[in-house]
């Protein structure tokens, strides 16, 4: 040999050697508490205040339409409305409630969506103006 170590090289080992610091890749403890914990997490009661109100808002408005072509602008109008209110819950408040509305607005647009695809197939005519 000229003088190199072998390779791999042994591990430093003896009283002025340093400790290996471990890569990562293996853990090598239980894992750290996080350092943040998100003030609102996510829960079913949550996700189901939300479509509750949700629902309770779109039928409301719903019930405003004294006919189809109605019914389906007071749905898109409450839904426009209810996905603003979803979009600052999920930013600035309850995650969960902003998703139970969300999910409960867009069906709510399938529905009013499927009852005027439903008027325009037996009457041949677009009901909404």
């Amino acid at each position: 040999m000229n003088g190199q170590p072998p390779f791999p090289a042994p591990p430093a080992t003896g009283p002025g050697q340093l400790a290996r610091i471990p890569s990562g890749l293996f853990p090598s403890g239980p894992p750290q508490r996080p350092t943040w914990r998100e003030p609102h997490p996510v829960t079913g009661s949550g996700v189901a205040a939300g479509a509750a109100l949700a629902a309770t808002w779109l039928v409301l408005f719903g019930l405003l339409g004294r006919d189809v072509p109605g019914y389906a602008w007071w749905t898109v109008i409450a839904g426009a409305l209810a996905w603003l209110a979803a979009l600052a819950l999920v930013r600035y408040g309850d995650r969960g409630v902003g998703t139970g509305v969300a999910i409960v607005t867009a069906g709510g647009w399938s529905i009013a969506f499927a009852v005027v695809v439903v008027r325009w197939a037996t009457s041949a005519d677009w009901p909404m103006w």
